[in-house]
């Protein structure tokens, strides 16, 4: 199973906007994978966000649902997949 972290800053006048599709993102996501995703905000800095997926097991459909409802995020996005060592 990959685990799916994936990181970028925000404006903070979009923090709110981007909170609300967050939710609607990690809603299509869980409809048509199965996984739920968690957001997080780095401790240090309050417009650096991250979306953690964990237990991904079809990384093929995943992968596209991802990026075809981020798309509308309208953000630069980095990518980073974990497995078990």
């Amino acid at each position: 199973m990959t685990s799916y972290y994936v990181y970028y800053r925000v404006d903070a006048a979009r923090v709110e906007a981007i909170r609300i599709a967050v939710r609607a993102l990690f809603d299509a996501i869980e409809r048509e994978t199965g996984v739920r995703g968690s957001w997080m905000r780095r401790r240090d800095e309050a417009t650096t966000f991250m979306e953690v997926y964990e237990g991904v097991a079809d990384e093929r459909a995943f992968e596209a649902v991802l990026a075809r409802e981020s798309a509308a995020l309208g953000l630069e996005r980095k990518t980073e997949r974990f497995v078990c060592a």
